[in-house]
């Protein structure tokens, strides 16, 4: 089946000498791997188009073993991504993570425009400033992992009573209540577990300005890669070299 498909590129991998297999998160099809041939020629007109993080409008042949990218035209190559280590980094981050947890050919438009405006987010502000909009992006694909704390209530008996602390045990926040089947739980205030339950449902763009004090932000980050580091279950390459540059800095 041909098909006209918004998407960006995740990934791609040298297929012989003269071919590539890239992988492309689209709006109508989900996560598609298509074989692009002759992109590795650097006269080809599918060389541009076939780089990770290019938005474009491909033409594919979709089948549910290897899908073939026949045309595509860049809608956006996201320069100043590409321009800059620390927001190339952040891109390729969440690019394996919805890699690593995105089904082939299960199409989610909600989830497809949340990686659009993070990217989109990454490439129009400050470096510094991107750390809330990945912790967005992350708790949403942890939803769609199947494994994303629970944030609105209690994980063990569903209340309120505050207040609260966050279990990596128990996966998500529990209340005063059941606060003591878990020694380790880490203290976390009413409005840190709101704003975790905003950041896993909102979509970024209704958000709008996100100011944060520096010392929860550094709380939510490292929080969610203790977290993750219990429950993702893949090895992110991606995210070691994030944290090295992180020591860099």
């Amino acid at each position: 089946m041909l098909e006209k498909i918004e998407g960006i590129v995740l990934k791609t991998q040298d297929y012989g000498e003269t071919h590539k297999i890239v992988t492309v998160f689209s709006n109508k099809a989900g996560k598609i791997s298509a074989i692009a041939r002759g992109a590795k020629k650097t006269k080809s007109r599918m060389a541009a188009v076939t780089q990770p993080f290019i938005h474009a409008q491909f033409l594919i042949y979709i089948k549910k073993g290897l899908s073939t990218i026949q045309q595509g035209e860049i809608i956006s190559s996201f320069r100043s991504i590409r321009e800059d280590i620390v927001k190339t980094a952040y891109a390729a981050y969440i690019s394996e993570l919805t890699d690593k947890l995105m089904e082939t050919l299960s199409p989610d438009a909600f989830l497809y425009d949340q990686y659009y405006q993070t990217m989109k987010w990454i490439q129009e502000n400050e470096n510094d400033q991107a750390i809330i909009p990945i912790i967005m992006y992350e708790l949403k694909m942890y939803e769609k992992g199947g494994f994303a704390p629970i944030t609105e209530a209690c994980s063990m008996c569903g209340g309120h009573l505050v207040p609260y602390t966050f279990s990596i045990k128990e996966g998500g926040l529990l209340c005063s209540a059941c606060s003591k089947t878990d020694p380790y739980a880490l203290a976390i205030s009413e409005r840190a577990a709101r704003l975790l339950s905003i950041f896993k449902t909102t979509a970024l763009e209704k958000v709008g300005n996100i100011s944060i004090k520096k010392e929860n932000e550094q709380f939510f980050r490292q929080l969610l890669d203790v977290y993750y580091e219990q429950y993702g279950g893949y090895l992110l390459k991606s995210k070691k070299f994030l944290n090295q540059l992180d020591q860099f800095q």
